[in-house]
């Protein structure tokens, strides 16, 4: 975990990406102006020249970001990745509201579940890849190793398994319960509370949203940010416009018919072409 200082001006770098990427100013630009307004006692804006300096080159600010893995998560990384990538349909802008709500929930107490569920939540809703996204979240630090093991089962047991099934079966709930058995199996360490077990029960082959929404409302995690819908009304005025006027022109039409024909000579626009100098004599 970096000192608190840092996430706060990541949430700030990433918030005011998200603010200015609308102005049709190249990415380039926006670094270069954003570096500035960073606090500077903190090793952000070193690391915005780093970013800036393998957009120039390569294109990408992941690329950056990767190599700077003891500052930026591999987490950010694989989001900003997924953001760059020409085949993915996901929303650069939303990326950068996802990376802005998580380094402002890192700047705060955090809890290692609601950590989880903020992360794998972000994959859901946008139809990220498991299995890179997954991988990025074991290899945080953030995470002990109790932790990267689990995300390792669940990497690959996550379509044949439910998620409320693996979250349940590593809760205080299910341990209480298989010891009030006598079961007496080597359990899995515990990753999960009490309330966290009762809600992943209480969720089995439900629709994983439900398991979010009421995981976010007990572990006060930050909402994740969904992609924005494109607002086609700017685009839709000038259309309207447009086949008004055609309209308009047509009843003209139909009117000066109906009064008694349609006088052709106002659509003449000038002289006719000359005829050829052979035919004047």
């Amino acid at each position: 975990m970096l000192p608190r200082e840092e996430y706060v001006e990541q949430a700030h770098f990433f918030r005011t990406l998200v603010e200015r990427v609308g102005q049709n100013l190249p990415l380039q630009e926006l670094l270069e102006q954003s570096r500035y307004e960073i606090l500077a006692t903190t090793k952000l804006p070193m690391a915005i020249d780093l970013m800036l300096a393998e957009l120039k080159h390569r294109g990408q600010m992941s690329s950056g970001m990767a190599v700077l893995r003891h500052y930026f998560t591999p987490f950010q990384t694989f989001l900003v990745a997924e953001a760059e990538t020409d085949r993915g349909r996901f929303d650069y802008r939303t990326a950068l509201r996802i990376l802005a709500a998580e380094a402002d929930y890192r700047s705060r107490e955090i809890n290692l579940q609601g950590l989880f569920f903020f992360e794998f939540e972000a994959m859901s809703r946008n139809r990220l890849n498991y299995d890179r996204g997954l991988k990025a979240m074991a290899e945080d630090s953030t995470f002990p190793g109790d932790w990267k093991v689990w995300l390792l089962n669940v990497r690959r047991q996550l379509g044949l398994i439910d998620l409320a099934d693996l979250i349940y079966a590593r809760s205080e709930l299910f341990h209480l319960r298989a010891s009030q058995i006598e079961d007496d199996r080597v359990l899995d360490p515990v990753l999960f509370g009490m309330q966290e077990g009762k809600i992943a029960q209480a969720n089995r082959r439900k629709d994983t949203l439900f398991l979010f929404a009421a995981m976010q409302r007990h572990l006060s995690y930050p909402g994740v940010p969904k992609q924005e819908p494109v607002d086609t009304l700017p685009a839709l005025i000038p259309q309207i416009q447009r086949r008004l006027e055609r309209l308009e022109s047509r009843i003209k039409l139909l009117e000066d018919e109906q009064r008694g024909g349609i006088d052709i000579t106002k659509f003449y626009t000038g002289k006719g072409p000359e005829p050829p100098d052979d035919i004047l004599g």
